[in-house]
């Protein structure tokens, strides 16, 4: 007998193992029947699988988070077992931006220290001839994107409170807002990036993995209270999820995979978009200027897929940092609890420990990140809220 499972995406290729999983047919093979349901907003996604409209969810890391912590919206218990995606982000600014980061830039325009105080100077000369503040699209407050822009930002001395517009927007709006001239760049997954450069309206300026080594971005999510009555069913998702991730991450499966998620039910985007993300080999910028990357997106390799509660530490640390909640062990517990590799290896009939460095993280300015320690965390920091 199947088990009928109804789960939310959003059209983005960290979304790959579940489209893969379900239109390969692994899925099936471990007597799951699943529809795959695309939505626009992460709000839609948190909100149907809160009520139970969806089993399961591609969601936003910190959503998960968030949503077991109560904030921003009520308070619902989430598991997330599986990690869907390391990385994958990635900030585009417009050409405008470009060219003034360039004109201010001193050192590699791939280091992100040079181009966060490259967009200080242009923050400070724009305040000088009072020009409007710019605006920098993410995609929720509760969401790796607006925590990885901050921290870019802060470490050249840009407040993103106070010195810049930071505006939510649905990934798929990104593309169209950075060409109206809505907004100056944005930080969101792919294939959006890769859309706006080869429509020429943007240029990649960095890669998350520029900025933060290993950053847990999507999560496969369900209700806590759903995972206790389907042990059984989560570990046969679990199973086909991993199964796909293997799939996508072998070179000889990346044309297959890319036409597999590129299709118009799926991402709705050329097929060679998604292959060049899969790859790691984007183009950076409309003059056709390629950047390669091994860690520009993970689905599988380097155990991918295992959910690591110090990366939910610092997600939560995140939160605290920029005054969205106050800090509390209790919660740190909380947030921490919500990434289960217990379940992960359990499904998987393995066993271990992170495959990573004991920093987990792995960012590009301040000290090793411990999850024992988050208030020397947020004390390296200048640029905080109060609270903080």
């Amino acid at each position: 007998m199947t088990a009928p499972l109804r789960i939310g995406f959003i059209p983005l290729v960290d979304a790959a193992a579940l489209i893969v999983a379900v239109d390969k047919g692994f899925a099936e093979a471990e007597g799951l029947d699943v529809t795959l349901v695309r939505e626009v907003s992460w709000s839609n996604v948190r909100d149907k699988l809160n009520i139970g409209l969806f089993d399961a969810a591609h969601l936003l890391a910190p959503v998960a988070i968030a949503s077991s912590l109560g904030l921003g919206h009520i308070r619902v218990p989430i598991t997330a077992p599986f990690n869907l995606g390391i990385n994958g982000n990635a900030i585009t600014v417009s050409p405008a931006l470009h060219v003034a980061i360039m004109e201010e830039i001193d050192g590699d325009p791939y280091d992100p220290m040079a181009t966060a105080t490259a967009l200080a100077r242009v923050v400070a000369r724009r305040k000088k001839t009072g020009a409007e503040p710019l605006t920098f699209g993410m995609t929720f407050p509760f969401s790796t994107h607006n925590y990885q822009l901050r921290f870019w930002m802060a470490a050249g001395g840009v407040d993103p409170d106070e010195d810049v517009r930071l505006v939510v927007l649905p990934p798929p709006y990104m593309v169209e807002s950075l060409a109206g001239g809505q907004v100056d760049a944005f930080c969101v997954g792919a294939p959006w990036n890769s859309v706006a450069v080869d429509l020429g309206v943007g240029h990649i300026l960095h890669f998350v993995s520029d900025i933060l080594v290993r950053a847990a971005e999507k999560v496969l999510a369900v209700r806590q209270s759903w995972c206790e009555r389907n042990p059984d069913v989560l570990a046969a998702l679990i199973r086909s999820a991993a199964r796909a991730a293997d799939f996508i991450e072998q070179p000889e499966n990346r044309a297959e995979a890319a036409h597999i998620i590129s299709q118009p039910e799926r991402l709705d985007v050329d097929a060679e978009v998604v292959r060049r993300t899969l790859d790691g080999w984007l183009k950076i910028s409309p003059d056709g200027t390629m950047r390669q990357s091994d860690r520009y997106l993970l689905v599988g390799r380097e155990d991918a897929g295992r959910p690591e509660p110090a990366q939910a530490a610092w997600l939560y640390a995140q939160m605290v940092r920029w005054g969205q909640t106050a800090f509390s062990p209790e919660a740190l517990k909380t947030a921490m609890n919500v990434f289960r590799p217990d379940l992960y290896e359990a499904a998987l009939g393995s066993s271990g420990k992170p495959s990573q460095s004991p920093d987990a993280i792995g960012a590009f300015t301040g000290p090793p990140f411990n999850p024992d320690d988050i208030a020397g965390h947020l004390a390296a920091f200048a640029i905080r809220r109060r609270n903080a």
